[in-house]
This record gives structure tokens, C-alpha cells and sequence, in this order.
């Protein structure tokens, strides 16, 4: 089997994590041999690879998709591969070869996320995201079989555009998630070490509308109420004052941070990279998310996997991943969110068997039993 992976609009994010994790599980499979096409960046972080072949492509959104279409159908052909999987959740028009697309972006179909937009007066956003959803969509018909990354999201996928879709979970490997990286960075260092003594909260994201920041923060006067006596800090993994960083702007969540005076509780860490982020779990006690929108949520398994008690917003991807593990508070609440933090921190027994139940939970999820449902869907393409 000779696989051409199209990754180029792999830039951030949950397509950041699938190329890292899914190139050296193919890789080590005998009779496999993969063609990567990802940007030049994204390069530098792969090893040489036996079996492994590399195209990269430096181009801004519009270019990359023009090249795609135009160009890269070309070189798949070129290549010699048996199957095509487009894991930027827009497929190739006139695929060469049997197309296997990854859909992963559950804005496209959020209503949540529509109105977000327009409450914010983010009018060009808006008009972006519907034109970047009919793609996705056509993408659906264009391709020979379309994979989501949760039931959840393949069940939305399939009343989006009555289409057959297939869920494969996406994976995770603790021991790779957890092995090596450098130390963290000395200002980060810092912070967390000026945290000690506190419940510490986590938050691994770039600020963005979806992951439902201004919720959260809603949340945390409330937690400080409950649990008097006790110091509480939220570790974010982002800068709200660098609005230069973000390509969602943080100027709402900024400014919530001064109004309800919340400058002592938030620990802004910045960004941390993906090598140092189990460092980051082993010093949290409890991972909170309220995001309105997901498809799969990585951070929720690593999480797990690190051993912290989950408080989740009530999706329903959400309860496909964590199950029994998490406890859940409905999105907009801030009130119900306080009340479940509160409840999780002020319960030992709780979070022993969050803990408990949260490691065995992420055990579910392998990365090789992604590639071996992505390699059966591409023999089954090729032999059609």
C-alpha cells in the first residue's frame, strides 16, 4: 500500500497533532510506504523516516488551495500511490487515485459558533466560515469515503449532508506524548512556581471563540466564592495581551480578565509547545474545558492519560471521549461550571476516582488502531 497523505493546511491545532502522530505509526508498518505533502514548517519536525517521502509547499490559504487543486493531483499521480488522504478537511475535486477525506472542523455546521460571530460584530469571519463550509461540504461528495474522529461529529456530518461518513477515533500514545522534550522555558517556570499552593486549573488551548474563554473566566469569581480559604489559579496556555498571537481576537476576554478582577487568578503561560506539554498536566490538578464546538478534543485524552480529573462542557463528543471519567456542566453556565469545579476540588475521594477511572478511559484510544482502520478503508477503496 502506497498512501499519499495531504496535509498541507496542517498549520495548528488538532491537524498539527494528527501528522505528528500518524506519520511514524505509518512509518513502522511493513508494506507501507507514505507520501507526506505538508508545509515547510511542519518539515523540520519530522525525522527521516524508511518508506517515507516528503513534499512541501509554503503557500498563504488561497495559493495552497489553487495548488491543491491544481497542481497536487499531478504529483499524486506522479508518486505512484494506491490511496489519497486529505486530512484538511477539503478534498481534491479530481482525485488520481481513491480519496479518503478527514473532516475535523466542527464550525462548519456550529450555529453556536454562527452566532458567536455575529454577536461579536465578526461579520468577515462569518462570511468566511459559511464560504469555507460549502467547500467542506462539496468536499463530502467529491471524495470516495469521508472518516470524522468521533461518532458525535460523524453523525452531525451525516445530517449536514446526507452523505455516509465514518467515525475512526483519533488516537493517543501516552508514552510518546510523554517522553523527552526540553524544560520549560524559564518564564514559565516562574509562573507555575508562583501557582504552588493553589488548585490549579488547566486549560491547554490558543484563544479562539469556540473554546467558550469568556464562560470560564465567568466561572472563576464564582469557584473563589465557594471555596473560600482556598487559592485558585487558571493555567492558560496563551496571551490574551497579544492580540498580534491569535487569529480570533482577545480583546473580549481581556477585558472580562479587568472587569471582574481576575488578574491574580489567571496564570497566562503562552504558548507552550507540544514536547513540553505533559509537563504541564503533571502540575494542574484539575483540566477544565467549556468549548461550545469540538470533533475529537485531544487535550480531554491527555488529560486523562496525565491523570487530572476532567470537568466538561455537556457535548456530546465530549461524552463519546471521557464517558463516566468527566464530569459535565451545561456550555453558557458559569454558575453550573463554579458548582462542578467546586464540588470535584472539595471531594478527594471525587478526583482519586476521576483520576482513577480518567487513565483507564484514555487507554481506549490508540493511534494504531487509527492507522489500522485508515489502511483497511484504503484497501477497500483500492479494491472497489
Amino acid at each position: 500500500m502506497h498512501l499519499f497523505i495531504n496535509s498541507l493546511a496542517a498549520s495548528a491545532g488538532g491537524g498539527l497533532t494528527y501528522i505528528r502522530n500518524v506519520v511514524p505509526v505509518l512509518a513502522s508498518r511493513p508494506g507501507v510506504k507514505i507520501t507526506v505533502a505538508l508545509p515547510v514548517d511542519l518539515r523540520s519536525e519530522l525525522q527521516e523516516f524508511t518508506g517515507v517521502e516528503f513534499v512541501t509547499a509554503d503557500l498563504p490559504a488561497l495559493r495552497r488551495y489553487w495548488y491543491e487543486q491544481s497542481s497536487l493531483p499531478g504529483i499524486i499521480l506522479r508518486s505512484g500511490a494506491d490511496a489519497l488522504l486529505s486530512v484538511g478537511n477539503f478534498a481534491l475535486r479530481s482525485s488520481p487515485v481513491p480519496q479518503i477525506l478527514l473532516s475535523r472542523n466542527s464550525l462548519y455546521t456550529s450555529e453556536d459558533f454562527y452566532h458567536d460571530l455575529r454577536s461579536r460584530g465578526e461579520y468577515r469571519l462569518w462570511l468566511d466560515t459559511h464560504a469555507r463550509a460549502w467547500f467542506a461540504r462539496r468536499s463530502i461528495a467529491w471524495a470516495d469515503a469521508t472518516v470524522a474522529p468521533s461518532e458525535a461529529f460523524a453523525s452531525e456530518l451525516r445530517r449536514w449532508t446526507g452523505k455516509p461518513v465514518q467515525a475512526i477515533h483519533h488516537g493517543f500514545d501516552y508514552q510518546t506524548f510523554a517522553r523527552g522534550g526540553a524544560a520549560l522555558a524559564a518564564d514559565v517556570e516562574e509562573r507555575l512556581r508562583a501557582a504552588d499552593g493553589a488548585l490549579k486549573l488547566l486549560f491547554v488551548s490558543h484563544y479562539n471563540y469556540y473554546r467558550n474563554f469568556e464562560t470560564l473566566f465567568r466561572a472563576l469569581p464564582l469557584v473563589r466564592e465557594r471555596l473560600s480559604g482556598s487559592k485558585v489559579k487558571l493555567l492558560l496556555t496563551c496571551d490574551l495581551s497579544n492580540e498580534k498571537a491569535h487569529a480570533y481576537s482577545p480583546r473580549r476576554a481581556a477585558q472580562l480578565v479587568t472587569e471582574l478582577n481576575l488578574q491574580e487568578m489567571i496564570v497566562e503561560l503562552g504558548n507552550v509547545p507540544y514536547a513540553q506539554l505533559h509537563q504541564l498536566y503533571r502540575r494542574a490538578d484539575i483540566y477544565v474545558t467549556p468549548a461550545y464546538a469540538e470533533t475529537f478534543a485531544h487535550p480531554l485524552v491527555e488529560a486523562m492519560a496525565s491523570g487530572l480529573p476532567v470537568i466538561a462542557s455537556e457535548l456530546a463528543v465530549h461524552r463519546e471521549i471521557c464517558g463516566d471519567a468527566a464530569v459535565y456542566f451545561a456550555r453558557f453556565s458559569p454558575e453550573k461550571l463554579a458548582v462542578q469545579i467546586s464540588e470535584v476540588a472539595a471531594s478527594p475521594e471525587t478526583m482519586r476516582r476521576m483520576t482513577q477511572s480518567g487513565r483507564e478511559r484514555a487507554q481506549q484510544f490508540s493511534w494504531q488502531k487509527h492507522v489500522d482502520g485508515i489502511l483497511r478503508l484504503a484497501e477497500s477503496l483500492r479494491r472497489a
